[in-house]
């Protein structure tokens, strides 16, 4: 299963770009899977998750609007998610596509979704603060 979800925001490119890029951002609209987050590089960040412990990988180019990430979880594993950073005449189109992991229940994957949809949601709700 492939599912790809986004988001109409208010704002430019470069400033959801800039927001995303930055791991110590995702408590504030990851809401439902990223509880705290700390660096520990430029690209890294070590995270709190309602499951535990887990680590935030964001792989962007911000040129091109990628904010391609893996997100490895202590119970659920390792997700990669390519996301990407699309210009509209009404500020940006933020995407992300999720694969449902071999082996995760579809339950867990259908449970993810509307997680996801939460999250999006108040990324949409914290964007005209950007």
């Amino acid at each position: 299963m492939i599912v790809t979800k986004s988001i109409s925001l208010a704002c430019s490119p470069r400033t959801v770009w800039s927001f995303l890029a930055d791991g110590a951002q995702w408590p504030t609209w990851a809401i439902r899977n990223v509880l705290a987050s700390k660096a520990i590089s430029n690209d890294r960040w070590e995270i709190q998750t309602p499951r535990g412990p887990g680590t935030l990988h964001i792989r962007g180019v911000e040129d091109f609007g990628i904010l391609d990430h893996d997100f490895i979880d202590a119970k659920e594993g390792k997700w990669t998610v390519p996301a990407r950073i699309v210009p509209v005449s009404t500020g940006s189109l933020f995407l992300m596509t999720l694969e449902k992991p071999a082996g995760m229940p579809e339950e867990a994957i259908g449970r993810g979704l509307q997680e996801l949809d939460d999250e999006l949601n108040q990324l949409a709700r914290v964007s005209p603060s950007l």
